[in-house]
């Protein structure tokens, strides 16, 4: 595996602005300087470069989203790899006070509760709404394959890592029925490729 700091000195463009071009999407980001796409055999690779927790409310900001029709039934799928000790796939994005994201850390959710989990944000604070049982989502920092699906009708998603589905990484929320999806990060830096959205 090549470390973080070669990935860097592979990239090709440097954001300038608060969007970008990768994977056939345009995503938006919220400082675009923080962000850079690189290059790879061929491929792209988003990659996070800067932490910025958002303290109060408690809910992640740092994330790039798709910039698509909001979705009522999506598939995510990608390789992802932490730089430290975690990352984040945001789905049903009504807006910034209004979304759920798919928690991956190298926790478990019975060690760290606010890890390793799905989340709701409804205009305040996240909140948990699956089980804290089963194993951490990435043990390490290799590249790992993800899928997330979800449903608005129904308000499932579930996530696989490896092609396996975890406890943690299931839940249910009726209370947002569409919206976007992003990439990113609650609180540190990460990577993403291969990225595959469909939907409807």
């Amino acid at each position: 595996m090549k470390p973080f700091v070669s990935l860097l000195a592979l990239a090709t463009t440097l954001l300038a602005g608060d969007s970008f071009e990768a994977f056939g999407h345009r995503w938006t980001v919220p400082f675009g300087h923080e962000w850079r796409v690189a290059s790879e055999n061929g491929g792209q690779i988003i990659q996070m470069l800067a932490k910025r927790p958002q303290e109060k409310p408690r809910r992640p900001i740092q994330f790039a989203l798709c910039e698509t029709a909001p979705f009522s039934r999506v598939t995510i799928e990608a390789d992802v790899r932490r730089n430290e000790g975690s990352l984040i796939l945001v789905y049903a994005y009504r807006d910034e006070s209004h979304f759920n994201y798919a928690h991956l850390s190298v926790d478990t959710g019975a060690k760290q509760p606010v890890h390793n989990g799905i989340f709701h944000v409804y205009g305040g604070d996240r909140v948990r709404i699956s089980t804290e049982d089963g194993p951490n989502a990435l043990p390490t920092t290799d590249w790992t394959p993800v899928k997330l699906t979800w449903d608005g009708r129904t308000g499932r998603v579930e996530v696989e890592v490896a092609g396996k589905p975890l406890p943690a990484l299931q839940g249910v929320d009726l209370s947002i029925r569409s919206g976007r999806v992003g990439l990113g990060s609650f609180f540190e830096t990460a990577q993403f490729r291969n990225v595959r959205i469909r939907g409807e």
